[in-house]
């Protein structure tokens, strides 16, 4: 289904993720029980930008694993005021389409991205408009 994470993810960004499964020997924490068709892990130095864009269609989580970021998001093409979010280590962050997002890495960071496209260059391009959004010069 193509629209299987509106009911749940449409209107959230910081998402509870579902209860861990632990034992003796450790635990493992659910992220993404959807159909989704790339993982991708990215790092970014400190003080960078990434993103500025919206998705189509498109739609992807994200889980700090180390550092954090501050995210800037809105609906695309309305005139609603930019919100801000900082996203930590153990969080996890949804994004879906038509949502202008930017990132603001304050720390060294990794994250975990799964998405529902592929993450080929071909099909990224025609999913993604890149946006003149959030920069130093118009940043809170």
């Amino acid at each position: 289904m193509s629209d299987e994470y509106k009911k749940e993810y449409l209107n959230a960004d910081i998402i509870n993720m579902k209860e861990k499964f632990g034992d003796d020997r450790g635990f493992i924490q659910p992220l993404c029980d959807l159909n989704m068709k790339s993982a991708s892990l990215i790092y970014t130095k400190e003080n960078q930008w990434r993103a500025n864009h919206y998705h189509k269609k498109d739609w992807h989580f994200i889980y700090v694993i180390k550092g954090e970021f501050e995210y800037y998001y809105r609906k695309t093409n309305s005139n609603e005021e930019t919100k801000k979010k900082i996203v930590t280590k153990g969080e996890l962050l949804f994004t879906g389409p038509m949502i202008d997002h930017a990132m603001l890495y304050t720390k060294e960071t990794e994250i975990l991205v799964v998405s529902k496209n592929p993450r080929d260059q071909k099909t990224y391009e025609e999913d993604t408009v890149r946006i003149d959004f959030m920069n130093d010069k118009n940043r809170f």
